[in-house]
């Protein structure tokens, strides 16, 4: 590999933010500080959007004070967008590249944005103009490949387990049923993280649908109704791309105009459709005292004061890692194995092709999925906990015995 160049650098964020993203761009700004080849370090402002206008702001001597702080922060610092380049959009980011003689470019984000590192990097190539292109990885919904887990998933799920403990316990003193809406258009992990929190026997969440096990919804009633006749009461979670037995999602069979980004993908959070769906057939079908449902929006990926420990600990090191990768390869994504679990939970960092992560998603392995389709394993807790790290302990006193 040649030498590393003696130019400047760009860290742009991409796609949904989420609670440590932050953290992995003061990971980059930090070590990219530590190496003589980097001369300035930019941020690129709403990622390839902002880029491709010359639009940046100077990260080479932030404070370690400002950058603390901004680590601590949720949602993306820099701005994002979901802009999708094609050849002709990074041919025009490669000339703002020369005007500002960046060679290191790095790219915080999912899928989507390591295929656009990718293309950038190719472009570039095609050019003869030689740039470092690497993607940080980043995703609430933990659905990258090659990687154990993603940055962002960790603090999401803790959240998800927070709000489903309290919504269970709102459940218990108002007894009824409960349907919540969480993101995860093709995966699964966000929804199966709502369990995480269950203490007692009766905790709910009782019921738990990813989109990996598509579902009728004759099941999903009587799968309800079933917990109903049990306990008196059901809280269900359900994946925003919960699947039909014919493989479409609910939620684009009650979509009379789909929303779609510049991705194709349909919209799906935000619109409660499939919650008031849900809702309305257990109303119609059962008899229950109160029906009540939630779509779970944008709080989930971006909420302030729940970083799980591990989490961003480990998204700042991928920021790190990524700077030390790039003075030694062309391209790449950062990823994480897991080398121990449990009380000796650890990682390492490794470097993977970006044509291994771009474009691809990684569904929730069988093993994580109960039987019935309708819950998770011990196997996805043992897999979960380390990321989310001590949840609240809670009491409830209805269960205490008469007197």
């Amino acid at each position: 590999m040649a030498e590393a160049p003696k130019a400047n650098a760009v860290v742009a964020q991409s796609g949904g933010p989420t609670a440590v993203i932050n953290a992995s761009l003061v990971g980059v700004i930090e070590e990219a500080n530590k190496h003589p080849e980097i001369e300035n370090i930019y941020g690129g402002l709403y990622a390839v959007a902002g880029i491709v206008r010359d639009e940046f702001i100077d990260l080479t001597n932030l404070s370690a004070d400002k950058l603390e702080s901004v680590a601590a922060s949720p949602s993306s610092a820099l701005g994002t967008s979901r802009d999708k380049p094609d050849s002709e959009y990074c041919a025009k980011i490669i000339e703002v590249f020369k005007k500002r003689n960046i060679r290191y470019f790095f790219y915080i984000g999912g899928n989507d944005s390591a295929n656009t590192a990718h293309m950038l990097n190719t472009v570039a190539d095609e050019a003869n103009f030689d740039i470092r292109a690497f993607h940080i990885p980043k995703t609430v919904d933990n659905d990258l490949l090659v990687t154990d887990h993603c940055p962002g998933y960790g603090t999401a799920a803790k959240f998800e387990a927070c709000a489903l403990m309290g919504d269970d316990l709102d459940n218990r003193a108002l007894p009824g049923v409960k349907i919540d809406v969480i993101m995860g258009r093709d995966a699964g992990f966000l929804t199966a993280a709502t369990a995480l929190g269950k203490q007692r026997d009766d905790d709910g969440p009782h019921l738990v649908y990813v989109p990996e096990r598509p579902v009728s919804i004759d099941k999903f009633v009587g799968d309800v109704d079933g917990v109903l006749t049990k306990l008196g009461r059901c809280v269900v979670t359900v994946s925003e791309g919960l699947r039909d037995v014919d493989g479409i999602r609910w939620a684009k069979k009650l979509a009379e105009q789909a929303e779609t980004d510049a991705h194709g993908n349909i919209q799906l959070s935000g619109t409660g459709s499939l919650a008031d769906f849900l809702a309305g057939q257990v109303k119609t079908k059962l008899t229950a005292n109160r029906v009540r449902a939630d779509t779970f929006g944008y709080l989930q990926r971006s909420f302030p004061g729940l970083q799980s420990g591990v989490d961003v600990d480990e998204a700042r090191r991928c920021g790190q890692e990524a700077v030390k990768l790039a003075m030694e390869h062309d391209n790449g994504s950062v990823a994480i194995r897991r080398i121990g679990n449990g009380a000796d939970y650890a990682v390492e960092l490794f470097r993977t092709e970006l044509s291994s992560v771009a474009e691809k998603t990684k569904p929730m392995p069988d093993e994580f999925i109960n039987a019935e389709g309708n819950g998770i394993t011990e196997a996805f807790i043992e897999y979960a906990m380390p990321l989310v790290g001590e949840l609240p302990k809670t009491e409830y006193l209805g269960n205490y015995p008469r007197v």
